[in-house]
């Protein structure tokens, strides 16, 4: 029964992945644009125009389906040389695996950037994303994947997001956030913490509240959560060219 499910997944993982005809919301960026401005610990959202792609942007009520990690060809050395690879993902079908920044070239992208790393935390960063390689994900619970064939389910917007973290696990771990965000979270830095107020208990001030971070958990995570992200800086590649709107 195992070996049935599994092929079922496979190929309804195969089937969601498949590419439709969606209008994107903005022109791609220049891929010489991107790979001048990108630095490692970089993540880079896409806009993508898969089954899958739509049934995330849905249940998120966002522009972004999938986000990458930029490494740098330097931390993939040893890999495929004949690729320009620089970015790790994770990919429903593939598991984690390493892309180059052509993969991305026909998509709407955004580049988000982490403040305040310093050399040794980018450098952890990349580690924990790097030792995710090869990792592949169990398609065998065919309920999780067959939630994304009603790419517009008829839920309130409050439940949505918990949608994508419902089943047995390994396809949701696909989604891509999922990886980035347990990379950060390994070098203890926020991407979108909930924030709940705490009585303080104090006498001398009743009315008083701590604002108290908690980690969200990295199932629960999306693409546009870097977007969104107080801690991360949005990067735009047009106006570091040097934009002048006379010239337009």
């Amino acid at each position: 029964m195992g070996s049935l499910t599994r092929f079922v997944g496979r190929q309804l993982a195969r089937y969601l992945a498949r590419e439709v005809h969606v209008h994107g919301t903005a022109p791609p960026t220049p891929v010489q644009w991107l790979r001048d401005t990108l630095v490692p610990g970089d993540v880079l959202l896409i806009e993508g125009h898969s089954r899958f792609s739509t049934a995330i942007k849905y249940l998120t009520q966002s522009t972004w389906s999938h986000a990458a990690l930029f490494v740098g060809r330097d931390a993939l050395v040893g890999q495929d040389e004949t690729e320009n690879l620089c970015f790790i993902e994770a990919d429903v079908q593939m598991g984690v695996r390493a892309v180059g920044l052509e993969l991305f070239a026909p998509h709407h992208t955004r580049i988000c950037r982490p403040v305040g790393l310093l050399a040794a935390d980018r450098q952890a960063l990349i580690q924990h994303a790097v030792a995710q390689l090869g990792r592949q994900y169990d398609l065998r619970n065919v309920i999780d994947l067959a939630r994304y064939l009603f790419p517009t389910p008829p839920v309130p917007a409050r439940f949505r997001r918990r949608m994508l973290s419902l089943g047995s696990g390994d396809p949701t771990k696909a989604i891509c956030s999922t990886l980035i965000a347990q990379a950060f979270q390994a070098i203890g830095y926020p991407v979108l913490p909930e924030v709940r107020l705490m009585n303080r208990n104090d006498p001398l001030c009743p009315d008083c509240q701590d604002e108290i971070y908690m980690v969200r958990h990295h199932s629960l995570f999306a693409p546009r959560d870097f977007d969104v992200s107080p801690y991360f800086d949005i990067v735009k590649p047009t106006l570091r060219q040097g934009f002048d709107f006379h010239g337009v």
